[in-house]
């Protein structure tokens, strides 16, 4: 796909420099830097597993602001592809989990701050936001490479710069979405005006999932939209834990909604329900 080509596009080009990197990672007790990707190979992994640094503080769903439950109870488990250990057991979002996100976004569409407040100061809070991403970049980088199964390098020192670059690049766009005068026959005056589409339902891959979630919420939070986003039952963490940011940025409650969950029940129900406005997708045909 186009988005796959774009990343390793991006890739090939960043790996050409390998800055040392403080590694989270540790063996046997003792640091060891993480080598280029390059020298990664398909060689029996050593004997002493590399152990996280970084505990899970997010496993629920994300609705209105709030950490909670599934409505049915139910959980699912996110495993350690390496190992195939168990890292957490997460919330299995359905269809009334879906219903909660999206009342909660519609709401925070219809009479919330967001969508009316200044372009001006929905980038400040996305540029605060890239700052603390930047301020927190080593332990998302462990959190992604132990749910996702990336080389620590790759994460640390590319993805969540790109995806801290990504948030950095849409918030300066938030202030210069201009509408145009159109020349007009007669005595009429011509106008376009760019408004916010409203509750925007977004599916995630498991491949990338920062960046994935950079280039879909990114630019419907700065043009004002609120948004239910589904992440891939594969890799749910990184995205929860972006999100909390987000709120610790000054996002207004009921504006991100994330559900974790599955494509048949949570997926499905997202891209069948008639309060979403503008569904955006990025996966395999089936």
């Amino acid at each position: 796909t186009m988005a796959a080509r774009r990343i390793s596009c991006l890739l090939s080009r960043s790996l050409t420099a390998r800055p040392a990197s403080s590694a989270l990672f540790h063996r046997g007790g003792k640091a060891s830097l993480s080598r280029g990707i390059s020298r990664y190979s398909t060689a029996a992994a050593v004997d002493d597993p590399i152990k996280s640094p970084v505990q899970v503080n997010y496993s629920q769903l994300l609705i209105n602001g709030q950490f909670v439950d599934a409505v049915s109870g139910k959980t699912f488990t996110t495993l350690d592809p390496r190992t195939g250990d168990v890292i957490a057991h997460v919330a299995e979002g359905d269809s009334e989990d879906v219903d909660r996100a999206v009342s909660a976004a519609r709401k925070a569409f219809d009479e919330g701050p967001w969508p009316k407040m200044a372009a001006y100061e929905r980038s400040k809070i996305l540029l605060k936001f890239a700052d603390l991403l930047e301020k927190h970049n080593d332990e998302i980088a462990a959190l992604e490479t132990w749910d996702n199964g990336k080389p620590y390098e790759q994460a640390a020192q590319i993805e969540v710069p790109m995806f801290t670059r990504l948030f950095r690049y849409y918030a300066g766009w938030a202030d210069k979405i201009h509408g145009l005068t159109v020349p007009a026959d007669g005595a009429h005056h011509v106008q376009t005006l760019h408004e916010p589409i409203g509750v925007a339902g977004q599916i995630i891959p498991w491949n990338f999932p920062l960046l994935m979630f950079a280039w879909k919420v990114g630019p419907a939070l700065a043009c004002g939209n609120t948004i239910v986003l589904k992440t891939a039952e594969q890799t749910p963490l990184s995205a929860l834990y972006a999100a909390k940011l987000l709120h610790e940025a000054g996002l207004p409650s009921g504006v991100l909604n994330v559900i974790s969950g599955f494509g048949p029940t949570a997926g499905a129900s997202l891209a069948s329900h008639m309060e979403v406005d503008k569904l955006a997708f990025t996966g395999s045909t089936d």
